[in-house]
């Protein structure tokens, strides 16, 4: 979730509070204790007697007994608790001043009460102060009104711009918080970066995220400027630059865990290959889950596994995909031992076969990490390309595949990242333009970061 997000989530929430809340409206008024003394030598005495009493009323002000009593005067419906509650006193610093606040529903009834509050409260002073407590008596203590009830028209609770800017920060300070915690603890792959501190292996092509894909997944149903259409053709090239010494004519296809789009790479690979006029075979080695024959709008249920078994012959088993002239072995019948199957000598002497028949050999094979297969096809290959999906797949996920790699010594040529969001395409451009020169380890010091996005056409 972006800080925008969090922003307007806080000032939703805020706003929500704010405005369902009563409007609450004040009123002040302001009361002097004095004591009455006739010699002057005793008033420096009262002045301080009068200031530590004005501490003592400034908590009566509040209590419930007094609300009591203006309740009764002014028949007021809400209890003393509650009319208590909404009446403050403090005493003005270093004085023997009291100011009296009063809120209510609406401007004149706190005015109202502010006033009666005060006057009540100058009767109840007067009766505690006289001595012995007659209060035919003179008071000690003298309660006067220096400031009369006031009104505001202006409501004082809640305050709309304040709640609102407090929320505002609250939800800067959280986004960006969540922020900082995600990107410390988010361990999926985002940038090319995130690839190298796990293989020196290149970054092949970023294939971006395309909301038409269920409608159109093959390049064939692209143009020829399409972004997905240029992603695969760069990904071709680079593939010329993995060895120039050895060039690859078998290649497996995997990813580490389902959801990556591995197939939809693999064919549309293939299909780029089959376009330039290299005699291209994909095999659907995915026996468990076959989708490539589906996807190219072909039978699915003649290929490898029918050929194995000799049911029909290689030659008869292969299809041809009109629109790319790609050739496609299916899976076939689904076996209840893939493994079993691929691991088999006659899978490998099938491919060796397939392989010296081609240009290139593709083959897509089932994700590292919850079976076999992948692994054991990788043995059978000159290399392999491993797809991840963009913030999808992890950190941990893609290392325990190489891992699964490392141990039946295959060798990895490259990293395709898929589904791309637009906005991070570019953060994998430089990386794997950098690492595919001709040396195979990339030339930092030429051309190649000029043009942005790193785009080559084959």
């Amino acid at each position: 979730m972006s800080i925008v997000a969090i922003i307007l989530i806080a000032l939703g929430v805020s706003a929500a509070i704010t405005f369902t809340r009563t409007p609450m409206y004040e009123s002040k008024t302001q009361i002097f204790l004095t004591v009455d003394v006739r010699d002057t030598t005793d008033a420096y005495a009262a002045l301080l007697f009068a200031s530590n009493r004005a501490a003592s009323y400034a908590t009566v002000v509040k209590s419930t007994e007094l609300a009591e009593i203006v309740k009764d005067q002014l028949n007021l419906k809400e209890s003393a608790e509650v009319l208590a509650s909404r009446v403050d006193a403090e005493v003005v610093d270093t004085t023997s001043l009291i100011q009296i606040t009063v809120k209510a529903k609406n401007p004149r009834d706190a005015e109202t009460i502010a006033d009666r509050t005060t006057k009540e409260f100058i009767k109840y002073v007067g009766g505690l102060e006289t001595p012995g407590g007659d209060l035919g008596g003179q008071s000690q203590i003298l309660a006067q009104i220096t400031d009369n009830a006031s009104y505001n028209p202006n409501q004082v609770s809640p305050d709309v711009a304040l709640n609102l800017v407090v929320a505002g920060l609250i939800g800067i300070l959280l986004g960006i918080g969540l922020a900082i915690a995600r990107e410390l603890l988010d361990r999926t792959i985002r940038t090319a970066d995130h690839v190298a501190e796990l293989t020196e292996s290149p970054v092949l092509a970023s294939i971006g995220f395309d909301n038409d894909i269920r409608s159109a997944p093959l390049l064939t149903d692209l143009g020829g400027f399409a972004a997905r259409t240029e992603a695969f053709r760069l990904l071709r090239t680079n593939l010329q630059f993995i060895d120039l010494d050895h060039q690859p004519r078998c290649l497996v296809i995997t990813s580490a865990v389902p959801g990556e789009g591995k197939t939809m790479t693999s064919t549309n690979l293939a299909v780029a290959l089959a376009q330039t006029g290299r005699n291209t075979l994909i095999i659907d080695a995915d026996l468990r889950r076959p989708r490539v024959a589906s996807t190219l709008g072909l039978d699915p249920a003649v290929g490898l596994t029918t050929a194995l078994v000799g049911k029909t012959e290689i030659h008869d088993a292969i299809q041809v995909h009109e629109a790319s002239g790609l050739h496609v072995l299916a899976s076939g019948a689904k076996p209840p031992n893939p493994t079993e199957i691929l691991q088999s000598k006659i899978t490998h002497d099938l491919i060796l076969r397939l392989r010296s028949s081609y240009d290139m050999v593709i083959i897509d094979a089932p994700p590292l990490l919850p079976v076999a297969d992948a692994s054991v096809l990788a043995k059978l290959a000159d290399g392999v390309i491993i797809v991840v999906r963009h913030a999808r797949t992890t950190k941990d996920q893609v290392n325990e595949a190489i891992n699964r790699l490392n141990h039946v010594g295959a060798r990895l040529y490259g990293v395709v990242v898929n589904m791309v969001a637009k906005r991070a395409i570019g953060s994998y451009y430089y990386y794997y333009y950098e690492e595919t020169s001709p040396s195979g380890r990339g030339d930092k010091s030429g051309s190649s970061k000029s043009n942005g996005s790193g785009r080559r056409r084959a």
